[in-house]
């Protein structure tokens, strides 16, 4: 079995964007999963991704109100197929992530997270993936928006990160 999986962060709506664009409502359509690493700003867009979404698993990041972080977690921890998977916002500075990540969330296979809006992909010394999807509708310091789909079987992990046109 395979599953699929839309990774998202940093959606800022409706500070950065009006609405999501319509290729990150599209995968979420075609998603089995979808990974939302916090600071979506708005419940409007919580409430969208769930009626969505076939599952959707979201954390709260530093720019979510009161009202969000009443309904998401600061961690979210997933099972997908063979991988443990966690979902945060922040990590902190890029120099030393992997490492702190190895120390604050043992025994994960991959690490979602968010904040920078910048793509992110490596592997920690103990072997865990950390993702950054970027983001779909702020692309900050970036050449252009991202978000990114993955694919797992079994404890196989595969990721694309795919650009995104924030105006359509």
């Amino acid at each position: 079995m395979t599953t699929r999986l839309l990774i998202i962060a940093d959606t800022h709506l409706p500070k950065r964007a009006k609405r999501l664009p319509s290729a990150v409502l599209a995968a979420a359509a075609e998603a089995d999963l979808v990974i939302h690493a916090g600071d979506w700003v708005d419940t409007a867009t919580l409430d969208l991704l769930d009626a969505r979404s076939r599952r959707l698993v979201g954390v709260r990041g530093n720019n979510d109100g009161p009202e969000l972080r009443d309904r998401l977690p600061e961690v979210a921890r997933v099972r997908v197929e063979q991988l443990d998977i966690a979902v945060v916002h922040e990590t902190g500075a890029a120099a030393g992530r992997e490492r702190r990540a190895d120390a604050a969330f043992p025994g994960t296979d991959v690490l979602v997270f968010g904040h920078s809006h910048i793509p992110w992909d490596t592997v920690s010394p103990a072997g865990m993936r950390l993702i950054n999807p970027g983001s779909p509708t702020d692309r900050r310091r970036q050449p252009e928006c991202t978000m990114m789909i993955a694919e797992v079987a079994g404890d196989d992990f595969s990721v694309e990160l795919i650009p995104v046109d924030r105006t359509a």
